[in-house]
């Protein structure tokens, strides 16, 4: 048997909470309709989500990639606005192949509810239907149309961050990869969250949670197949925007805050993506949160290892955006 990492014991009962009512089949491709009713169904309205909070929310639709379909974007900012306020792109997870842009936006919401902040989250197309280069061209006509548009949102436009979790987190990295590739948006920086960065799939920490956690081993090559095609999949030919491991130059990108748990598959990509930033010799900050699953902190938020790595973070984000 392979040794794995084990789990924080405060987390147990959370992951096996989310397997019983989440992930208690396989994800195949004859299981991607089902999995995305079940996280449709359990994800709260916007209009829940704000509660009495006093934050507007509106949809926009906003032009797409060159040549490609409009997109849809969430807005979210508070009633009473503040001139030059920091700006959240949040990109949501779900293998490349789940979820819906309200899916990024609960956490943002608290940043808009305390600190001001604008946020701007992007309906980007799924795979298989949308493979790539669709979901990461759909995320950076997004944030270039946040970025041109930042005057009108109230956003100050050196003040941009872009986040997101596990697929998020993997098209997040894209994303900055674009910017600083195409001379688009100036980020002041990209919170990689668990972050899905390389389709091989062949890391020792993908192999030690393989049949075993949340997005194990068999699930990670279902949205990478969906993404790029089995055929694809693990072959020279794979883009960097899409699988941002791949880059061969993480010179100049915008600083990067990586988190990532001990016990889950995306554990060694992400701290190779960390080192080799460090390598080229740019800016990363790297958690690596001891018996943590995949997205730990979100699912049993109240655990200690899951107190504390929400507050490392946030204090990040606050460094980051310059929020005092």
């Amino acid at each position: 048997m392979t040794t794995r990492v084990p789990y924080d014991p405060e987390l147990v009962d959370g992951l096996d909470f989310f397997r019983r009512t989440l992930e208690f089949e396989p994800l195949v491709p004859e299981t991607i309709l089902s999995y995305r009713a079940r996280f449709a169904a359990g994800q709260p309205s916007i209009e829940d989500m704000i509660g009495d909070r006093p934050i507007t929310a509106e949809d926009r639709v906003v032009p797409g990639p060159p040549g490609e379909p409009d997109i849809t974007v969430t807005i979210v900012r508070p009633k009473s606005p503040r001139p030059d306020a920091p700006g959240m792109y949040a990109i949501h997870g779900g293998g490349m192949i789940l979820g819906s842009r309200f899916g990024a936006l609960g956490s943002v919401l608290d940043w808009v509810a305390e600190h001001g902040v604008v946020g701007v989250s992007a309906e980007y197309r799924l795979a298989p239907e949308h493979p790539d280069p669709a979901p990461v061209e759909d995320c950076y006509a997004g944030l270039v149309w946040m970025a041109e548009n930042a005057a009108e949102l109230g956003v100050d436009p050196e003040r941009i961050l872009v986040t997101g979790g596990s697929a998020g987190g993997g098209l997040s990295a894209g994303v900055a990869l674009l910017a600083r590739d195409r001379g688009g948006p100036a980020l002041a920086g990209q919170a990689l969250i668990t972050p899905m960065l390389d389709d091989r799939n062949d890391t020792v920490s993908s192999r030690q949670y393989d049949g075993v956690g949340i997005w194990d081993r068999s699930f990670n090559y279902t949205g990478w197949n969906a993404l790029l095609g089995a055929d694809r999949r693990g072959g020279p030919d794979v883009s960097p925007y899409a699988s941002p491991a791949r880059a061969t130059d993480l010179s100049g990108l915008a600083p990067a805050f990586i988190e990532v748990g001990a016990a889950e598959v995306f554990r060694d990509e992400a701290v190779q993506y960390a080192s080799r930033i460090w390598a080229a010799g740019g800016q990363a900050e790297l958690h690596v949160w001891a018996g943590g699953f995949h997205g730990f902190n979100g699912i049993v938020p109240e655990a200690q290892v899951s107190r504390a790595a929400n507050a490392t973070q946030a204090a990040w984000i606050r460094r980051t955006l310059r929020l005092g």
